[in-house]
């Protein structure tokens, strides 16, 4: 399964539509540093776009619809429908030029994804941290995948780049068992969030069935352990919004 703000590749401020922001997108905006030059040794951007790189887990990959890497699709059985990903929604909803580096691999504690952070990041404009859904599964310690999550964000703005971080969503496969490790580092993500002064995007509420607390709505997850492609629609347009 799974601040101030000071973007390396800096380029003039672009506002997008209140409908359609992405949420990292929009923090950069509502933060007010798109309009400053690049500090010396940062590098222009290239094509006029913002390029926000997710990092996480199969979340972030998009299983069981797609996966970005073909190996990944050919060992899993994983489709190769682009739809199944929080990343192509984000896009769709912000026509504008907003491109999510997909850095999703399945399977992946924090930190797993925490050592991929850099390469990921090379040349993007912001980060979406993602993960802790696999640390719980295979029985590490909430407390610790917390950490291994702050750690990711303190690097990435080491880096000089905006970050925001998604809470853990519901395991309809994992309930009732694990249900109370994901409130738990629910509650430590948002304070990380707090704390590190970033934005949280909720991706646990926006799938959790109100009738069914802990689980995702049926028409929302594809297994059981992942959204369909209606969840990471979800995700994408809804999970990714900034009040006005």
């Amino acid at each position: 399964m799974e601040t101030g703000w000071k973007v390396v590749g800096m380029r003039p401020k672009s506002t997008p539509t209140a409908a359609a922001a992405a949420a990292l997108f929009a923090a950069v905006v509502l933060l007010g540093c798109g309009d400053e030059d690049p500090a010396p040794g940062e590098q222009p951007a290239g094509d006029g776009g913002t390029v926000i790189a997710a990092l996480g887990d199969s979340i972030t990959a998009g299983s069981p619809g797609y996966d970005p890497d073909p190996a990944a699709r050919a060992a899993y059985g994983f489709g190769d429908d682009e739809r199944s990903s929080f990343g192509y929604w984000a896009e769709k909803a912000d026509p504008e030029g907003l491109e999510i580096r997909n850095c999703g691999v399945f399977g992946e504690r924090t930190d797993e994804i925490a050592a991929r952070l850099e390469e990921c990041a090379v040349d993007a404009d912001g980060v979406i941290v993602q993960g802790g859904i696999n640390d719980i599964a295979q029985r590490y310690d909430v407390g610790r995948a917390a950490e291994n999550l702050r750690g990711i964000v303190q690097e990435a703005k080491a880096l000089g780049l905006p970050v925001a971080i998604t809470d853990v969503l519901p395991w309809n496969n994992g309930y009732p068992v694990a249900d109370p490790q994901i409130r738990a580092i629910n509650l430590l993500i948002a304070d990380i969030a707090a704390e590190e002064k970033i934005p949280l995007l909720p991706f646990h509420d926006t799938l959790e069935d109100p009738d069914a607390p802990g689980r995702m709505k049926a028409e929302l997850t594809a297994d059981g352990d992942h959204p369909s492609v209606e969840g990471y629609r979800l995700l994408g347009e809804q999970a990714f919004k900034l009040p006005d």
